[in-house]
């Protein structure tokens, strides 16, 4: 932790003291003016019953509205107290805010920002410091495909956007401020466009300023556009990355000519080896088959004629004559001798 945060957590604590300190001043004053109003109540209600005399009764009643006429301008007095305070921090709180911004570390607040309003993404998703042209770009985008989407932080007109957020702030020097706010966002979008390399990144980077100044911009948001850079406050950072992100996994899609072009020669040498495959096995079993299907054919025709004949030629049944097993047993054996 710097010596500079330091000053601030030491500078919050004191005014968080002293706000505490007159509250509890006010809480007291105002719980004794609670307790004056209850014995006032209780005098009038007194003297409605008639237990004092009028004078005593009147005189007492003069001498509580007294003290709460005291307690008030104690009270006033404790609200004049306090509104110096206040303004102290509030000038202490703008002097560390501009020795922030005009220090070598301006815009270290605002990448914490960034970085808070990151956090719910995934770690591989996001790569630090990523060097594009020889320039180091805060944040990167990991995009489909293996390219890197450039954002970067800008913090842009402290003192502008804090006199804008006065409601009495007059037309006029509202208009003035507002262009000032834009003509440093433009600068800011000048420096974005230089992370931008077709070769390494997307076509396009991403610059992330304040929401206040984000609300002012009009023409500056139009001319980022021109020079491929799109603007978001540091609330729609996550949302617009995630939108941006689904888009391009579903419609971005690189072709590489010379992968198309072999890959085309590829399918072309196979639908070669298919055919090949096609007239040489295939065609020639099917042949086979054909073959011998007809074949099956012309030897079922045969035999069912032959079937047909033996149907047509057989004799009528008559008695056959009992013939000797033995004879026709020894006549098979014969042959065999």
């Amino acid at each position: 932790m710097s010596a500079l945060e330091l000053l601030f957590a030491l500078l919050l604590v004191c005014v968080l003291a002293s706000i505490g300190a007159v509250a509890w001043l006010v809480w007291s004053l105002v719980r004794r003016a609670d307790g004056q109003a209850r014995d006032v109540a209780d005098l009038r209600g007194r003297l409605e019953r008639g237990d004092v005399t009028q004078d005593a009764q009147a005189a007492e009643l003069r001498e509580r509205l007294s003290q709460t006429q005291s307690v008030m301008e104690g009270l006033r007095s404790a609200m004049a107290a306090r509104q110096p305070v206040e303004e102290d921090a509030r000038a202490s709180l703008r002097h560390i805010e501009s020795v922030i911004a005009g220090s070598s570390t301006r815009g270290a607040a605002g990448e914490n920002i960034l970085e808070e309003a990151l956090r719910p993404l995934p770690p591989e998703m996001l790569q630090r410091n990523v060097w594009v042209g020889g320039k180091v770009v805060e944040l990167g985008l990991r995009l489909p495909g293996g390219k890197l989407l450039p954002i970067d932080s800008k913090w842009v007109s402290s003192g502008a956007l804090e006199q804008l957020s006065n409601p009495a702030l007059d037309a006029p020097r509202r208009t003035q401020l507002a262009g000032q706010v834009e003509r440093e966002v433009e600068r800011r979008v000048r420096e974005v466009s230089q992370y931008i390399n077709p070769e390494i990144t997307s076509t396009f980077a991403l610059a992330v300023i304040p929401d206040a100044a984000y609300d002012v911009c009009r023409s500056s948001i139009v001319d980022a556009h021109r020079r491929h850079v799109m603007v978001v406050g540091y609330g729609m950072a996550l949302p617009y990355l995630l939108t941006l992100y689904q888009l391009h996994l579903q419609f971005a899609r690189t072709v590489d000519m010379e992968k198309m072009q072999s890959a085309l020669i590829d399918v072309e040498r196979h639908l070669d080896v298919l055919e090949g495959i096609l007239e040489n096995k295939l065609q020639r079993a099917v042949t086979m088959l054909q073959n011998a299907y007809g074949e099956g054919k012309q030897v079922s025709a045969r035999i069912r004629a032959s079937a047909e004949s033996i149907q047509v030629a057989e004799p009528a049944p008559e008695a056959v004559p009992e013939v000797s097993t033995d004879s026709f047993s020894l006549a098979l054996l014969d042959p065999v001798r």
